[in-house]
Parts: structure tokens; sequence; C-alpha cells
């Protein structure tokens, strides 16, 4: 079998405006959203670090630089917390060793494709990863792995690119990227095709892409030719079906579950669900709840 190159960069594009959640997002990026006590770029960072990812790429825009200082030590904090005896292990996963992240700027919105592309240079000849934070992925309650863990421990086995899938009703496929399959081997299913956001009746499956990609560094020749798409935008997902059928491409059907903090509810879903599920909290947020339901 061949050597694969491990994955170790990871591709975060975080420049977009946040607008439909403004105005908090008019000041704060919305990856620092938090969902409890911890922001969406937090949580994509530890899912990568579980997956022995030490590179992290963020592809900002103006008035993004909170997301850097978010990883950075915060002396002043530090400090004080320190002189008032406050403990201070709760800092521990946003401590970044230097040279661990790295960021370029995306200077025009013109979409997730070229988001990626601007982070070329970085990647370089080494297949990479990318992650989109508003969609939180996490393992069910009670236990697991990470998504983008399973996604490595499956390039480990079958090499080339990989996207990660999740199974919804077929009823809400046309609000989504959707696989076209082929064989099935377990968790692993052969992409034959992408269609983005087909009609019901024509969709090829209800595996839709769920913001987690493992890709090889040709996808960054691809979209260096690659005119605008849907929307005048540079479109990853078009990019990826020009490699079907020249490299392995496969989905992972992720074991755990997505929600969409891209959306206010499912904002609101994902605070309620871990909320819940937290030994400090859950129980008082369970009988709020409750107590909320009954007015």
């Amino acid at each position: 079998m061949n050597e694969r190159k491990p994955i170790k960069k990871a591709v975060f594009p975080v420049a977009g405006l946040g607008t439909r959640f403004l105005p908090a997002t008019k000041a704060i990026p919305k990856e620092l959203l938090p969902i409890v006590d911890r922001p969406l770029i937090q949580y994509a960072v530890d899912e990568a670090r579980e997956a022995g990812i030490e590179q992290m790429i963020f592809v900002t825009g103006r008035g993004k630089t909170a997301i850097v200082e978010h990883f950075d030590v915060a002396y002043e904090l530090e400090s004080t917390m320190g002189e008032r005896g406050k403990d201070l292990s709760v800092l521990e996963p946003t401590r970044a060793t230097p040279g661990d992240i790295i960021t370029v700027r995306q200077q025009v919105p013109l979409g997730l494709g070229h988001a990626i592309w601007c982070a070329r240079a970085i990647v370089g000849d080494e297949p990479f990863a990318i992650f989109l934070p508003d969609e939180l992925m996490v393992p069910h309650a009670g236990g697991g792995t990470g998504c983008m863990k399973q996604m490595v421990e499956a390039y480990e086995q079958v090499g080339g690119n990989l996207i990660s899938v999740l199974e919804v009703p077929h009823e809400e496929v046309s609000s989504y990227g959707v696989i076209d399959p082929g064989s099935e081997h377990g968790a692993l299913t052969e992409v034959k095709g992408l269609v983005e956001k087909p009609p019901v009746d024509q969709a090829p499956s209800n595996k839709i892409v769920s913001g987690r990609y493992i890709l090889q560094p040709e996808v960054m020749r691809t979209l260096e030719r690659q005119g605008k798409g849907s929307g005048g935008e540079i479109q990853l997902t078009d990019a990826m079906a020009k490699m079907i059928g020249t490299q392995p491409f496969h989905a992972v059907t992720f074991e755990g579950r997505r929600f969409d903090c891209g959306s206010k509810l499912g904002f609101v879903e994902a605070t309620l669900a871990l909320a819940l599920e937290r030994e400090d909290m859950g129980e008082e947020v369970r009988a709020m709840a409750e107590r909320l339901l009954k007015r």
C-alpha cells in the first residue's frame, strides 16, 4: 500500500460577515459566539487537535482579528487570575504553540472555493482538512470520537479525498449538497457525484455534505482555473466534482450529531442540547426549560 501523507494542516474559512446574527456580530466575529461558554471556533479547533492536526490556517477578513487573539496569551487576564488564585486550566485549550496558528486574508467575498484557494501557499503540496465552524459536529451524548478523527481514520484506509455526510429525511435534501453514492462499506461510501440543493424528486440520495473535508492539494490547481458558479462565487463543490474519477473520493457517514449554528434556530438548539448534557448545569437547565414550557 502506498504511504499516505498525514493530515497535519486544516483550513478554517472564517471571513464571513455573520449577517444573520446582526447586531451581535457587528463587532464580534460570529465564530466567537459561544455555545454556553465555548466559542464555535474553539469546538472546531479542538476537533482538529483530536484528529492529530497541528497547523490551523484561518482564512479571515477585516474585523476578524479577535479570532486570532482568542488563541493568544492574554497576559493581563492570566496575571490577574493568578494573583487571585483562580484556576487557569479553563484557558488551556485557547493556547496555541507559536507557529501553529496562521492567518491569510480573503480580501473579496468570492465564496468558499475562493477562501480555500487563499490558503494555497500554506497548504503547499500536502493533503489538508477543511472545517466550516458554523457546522458544529459533536459525538453522540455519552461519548465517541469527533467527526474529523473518524475521517482521518478513514483516510488512512483509502486515501484520496473525503467528505463528511449525514443522513437526513429525504424531504429535506433540497436544502443541502447531496452525494451520488456508489458502493458502501460500513461508514464509507464511494462518491460518484455531487449535487447542490437538488429537487427532492431528483436527489440521488439522502446523504448530505456536512462541513468537514479532507482534500488533496490538487484541488488548489482546480480552483485556480475555475470560473464563478452559483451566486457568482467560486464554489468548492464544483472543484470537488471535477476531481471525482481522477482520484479516490469517499464520504464518511459521521457517527454523531450536527448542529447548523449558522442559523439562529440551530444555534439555540445546540446551546440547549449541550447545556442539558453538562454535569455542572444539566439538571438546572432541564428544570428551567420545563418551567418555561409551562408558562
